[in-house]
């Protein structure tokens, strides 16, 4: 619910306008439970125009990266890579499994992990590395596929904020083995909540779909490739209803018109704030690899975390939520005591610094406007 004080919100779902005709059909058709119609359309799409070897659709992002971890088979002590700037999702998903969880510092550019820390953080007991594209800006995925291929490991995009995304020209999602993305209400393509495992090596294709079949070969069965279903290994319900399918359908068919009319207003932010970077005020950097993101945050880093909190208040006061994002899980309160690890000093410096502006479809330019004349408006007191 937005505070009854604030009149430009940090986030406000988009719709597309067919999402109710969608899930009517849904409806109509009489299978709500998953797996129909609107669910098998979202896997021909993100197969045919992703080239995924496999799509499945998940209930959230979480549950999709639950998942990919189930499909490692993770022993005691097998280690995983991945990024403390992150949401606890990345993590939890991995550390329920049995994992040993190694967290590596993000760039001092960006906040996106730095590919020099993974390394330097490979043993030869890692299993896994783990990239998560920030804001929908591409990881350097050239350098970490060849740590990868050099070492013989199984790479993992979160892409949760990455839909439409490109590094160079290859979408994001599509280089890792494996990628989860997620729909909820705050992503640029959305369905309230949701998710996809995508699947890029074959090797990992029939497993997962018993995995997401509750342990069952329920989905053979359905196609008459076996003449009965049964328990065939560990599962959980991780398909979502047939109307998370149906509203997410829609918002897919206008995945252009949004991925265009986010860039446009990530573009009027980068242009009118572009005074603060005088005053030491940085802005997102994108690197060349990653031009074509998608727009999914635009955020500022401010220079100390007492500007930080002060610029949030007063944009407040003036009927505007800018909020800050995550906090570094190598010192979370659950996690600090496991933690034996160096300091990272990059994750905490953006867990401090970094303010998320408001982003979202029907924000319009006068709105932006009057945002950016507030935060110069701050910087000039």
């Amino acid at each position: 619910m937005i505070p009854s004080d604030i009149l430009i919100p940090f986030n406000k779902p988009y719709l597309s306008g067919s999402e109710l005709h969608n899930i009517a059909e849904a409806v109509s058709a009489g299978k709500l439970s998953g797996n129909g119609i609107f669910t098998q359309r979202c896997h021909r799409f993100f197969e045919e125009e992703y080239g995924f070897a496999r799509a499945l659709l998940t209930n959230s992002g979480t549950a999709a990266l639950e998942m990919a971890a189930l499909l490692l088979h993770l022993q005691p002590g097998d280690e995983v890579i991945l990024p403390s700037f992150t949401f606890t999702s990345t993590a939890n998903a991995f550390l329920l499994r049995g994992a040993t969880l190694v967290f590596a510092d993000s760039s001092p550019e960006h906040p996106n992990i730095d590919p020099a820390e993974i390394a330097r953080l490979i043993t030869p007991r890692t299993r896994a590395i783990v990239v998560v594209h920030y804001a929908g800006v591409a990881c350097d995925m050239d350098f970490i596929s060849s740590l990868v291929s050099q070492h013989n490991l199984i790479l993992i995009e979160d892409a949760a904020q990455a839909i439409e995304s490109y590094h160079g020209s290859r979408r994001l999602g599509t280089i890792g083995h494996l990628a989860a993305f997620s729909f909820h209400e705050t992503k640029n393509i959305s369905a309230g909540e949701g998710g996809l495992l995508a699947i890029n090596d074959n090797q990992f294709a029939e497993r997962a779909e018993i995995l997401w079949e509750k342990g069952t070969n329920r989905a053979a069965f359905s196609r008459g490739e076996t003449a009965k279903y049964e328990w065939v290994d560990i599962g959980s319900s991780f398909l979502p209803s047939e109307l998370t399918a149906a509203f997410l359908c829609a918002q897919l068919d206008n995945r252009l018109r949004i991925s265009k009319r986010r860039l446009q207003q990530w573009n009027v932010y980068q242009q009118a704030l572009a005074p603060l970077m005088s005053l030491g005020v940085k802005l997102p950097l994108i690197p060349s690899y990653a031009q074509a993101h998608n727009a999914h945050i635009f955020y500022l880093l401010c220079r100390s975390p007492k500007e930080r909190d002060l610029l949030i208040h007063h944009l407040r006061a003036h009927h505007i939520l800018a909020i800050f994002h995550y906090q570094p899980l190598h010192t979370s309160p659950f996690f600090e005591h496991a933690y034996t690890g160096p300091p990272l000093p990059n994750t905490v410096y953006y867990a401090q610094h970094l303010l998320r502006l408001p982003l979202y479809y029907e924000l319009s330019e006068e709105q932006q406007v009057c945002i950016a004349e507030q935060v110069l408006a701050f910087y000039q007191q």
